[in-house]
């Protein structure tokens, strides 16, 4: 059985942990960060496995997907000793907290890296 990575869907941590310094290191620039995390990868695995599903289970395990992808990378990069925040459009709160522009920006003023997921690019819809 192949890693998921060579299989071309799951979460890659290797290729996580392997880029998350470089997140570390434009922090330590004093650049603020806003992450927009995709979740295609987990999508491409729920369409490998059959092409019965279609439509708004589809869309909706996307969106899970992309808040699976964003806690992933919020753990790689604390580990590193960035203070992160994780905000979705997707209404979950033990998870992540709620996009809200202004909230993010106050996050952004102090200092955290924000990982937005479960939406559409959240900066440009406001």
């Amino acid at each position: 059985m192949k890693p998921l990575w060579e299989e071309g869907y799951g979460i890659d941590r290797m290729s996580m942990k392997q880029y998350s310094p470089a997140g570390k290191e434009v922090k330590d620039l004093g650049v603020s960060i806003a992450i927009v995390v995709g979740g295609g990868n987990i999508y491409r695995g729920i369409r490998a496995e059959s092409k019965v599903w279609t439509g708004r289970p589809v869309t909706t395990w996307g969106m899970i997907a992309t808040v699976m992808n964003a806690v992933a990378l919020q753990d790689c990069l604390e580990t590193l000793g960035l203070d992160t925040r994780v905000q979705t459009a997707v209404q979950m709160a033990q998870v992540a907290e709620p996009y809200i522009r202004r909230r993010a920006i106050r996050h952004l003023e102090k200092g955290r890296t924000v990982i937005f997921a479960g939406a559409r690019n959240p900066l440009l819809h406001h």
